[in-house]
């Protein structure tokens, strides 16, 4: 018979300290806000700085209606915030949240 060598925990271990159950909900719905491509492309596209929506519009030849769709995912999901200026929109990320997904994963 074959033995097989135990993996290495990673997380959750004896001293990791449990989720409430409303941070886990909050962690859940910024996970589930990333489940779609495209909106790790805008999160990575808004990595380096401050987006006008119009940039987003053009850097992904998605319709308007379509980009402002995955922004309200994300600004709900609180990965996201806007301000305006004029007309437009300006979105950047909200680097609280993309520092707890990052402690999250180990990182």
């Amino acid at each position: 018979m074959q033995t097989l060598a135990a993996l290495p925990v990673l997380c959750c271990g004896p001293a990791t300290e449990p989720l409430a159950a409303d941070d886990a909900d909050l962690l859940a719905a910024r996970f589930r806000a990333l489940a779609d491509p495209t909106r790790v492309a805008i999160v990575n596209r808004l990595a380096a700085g401050e987006c006008c929506v119009c940039d987003l519009n053009a850097a992904f030849e998605l319709s308007q209606p379509t980009i402002s769709h995955h922004l309200r995912v994300l600004r709900d999901a609180g990965l996201v915030e806007s301000t305006r200026r004029g007309t437009w929109a300006y979105y950047r990320l909200v680097q609280e949240a993309v520092r707890e997904l990052r402690q999250t994963l180990g990182g």
